[in-house]
């Protein structure tokens, strides 16, 4: 599969937003394996939420392509020596086919070598056992460093259980571990 990567601009806004909400709400996110739809109703990102992630500093969204087609989009944010991952998305009629793992890739050596980062973290909620597996074999780790999940902020959604909380995971992004 031949994929074209490119950061996004804000013509793009609403195709992200479809992306991101495909691939997590609703009953379309259940073709795919990355459905939070069992535990959190709602939105998952809105048009203003993608534009502010595009405007901000030491931001961009990276969008994978094929032939025209959106597959896949990633935020990424710099914090030092650090780039955050996330808004990870893959459409779920695709997921399983290497697209996720070659995005991660390209996002990977982009905060290292365009922004000089050693490491890249990201934020996982810790019932999603799957998502986190899939992360290690990508050589991220648990810290188990754990953040509350923003109960109340309809912006990340409508919990429909009370244990919902993020865990901090991590890789290096130093050249010799890659």
């Amino acid at each position: 599969m031949d994929l074209h990567y490119r950061h996004a601009v804000p013509e793009d806004t609403l195709a992200i937003v479809g992306l991101v909400e495909s691939a997590y709400r609703g009953d379309i996110s259940r073709t795919g394996w990355t459905t939070e739809a069992d535990f959190l109703e709602g939105q998952r990102i809105d048009s203003a939420g993608v534009l502010d992630n595009m405007s901000k500093a030491g931001s961009q969204i990276l969008l994978a392509e094929q032939d025209g087609l959106l597959m896949a989009c990633c935020h990424l944010e710099k914090f030092g020596d650090a780039c955050y991952f996330g808004m990870f998305s893959v459409r779920p009629d695709q997921q399983g086919n290497g697209i996720g793992k070659r995005l991660m890739l390209e996002a990977e050596v982009y905060a290292r070598e365009a922004w000089g980062c050693q490491r890249m973290e990201m934020t996982v909620i810790d019932i999603r056992l799957e998502l986190i597996d899939f992360y290690q074999r990508r050589g991220y780790r648990r810290t188990g460093i754990f953040k509350p999940f923003p109960y109340g902020d309809e912006r990340y959604g409508i919990p429909q259980r009370d244990d919902l909380r993020f865990e901090i995971l991590e890789k290096n992004l130093s050249t010799e571990q890659q």
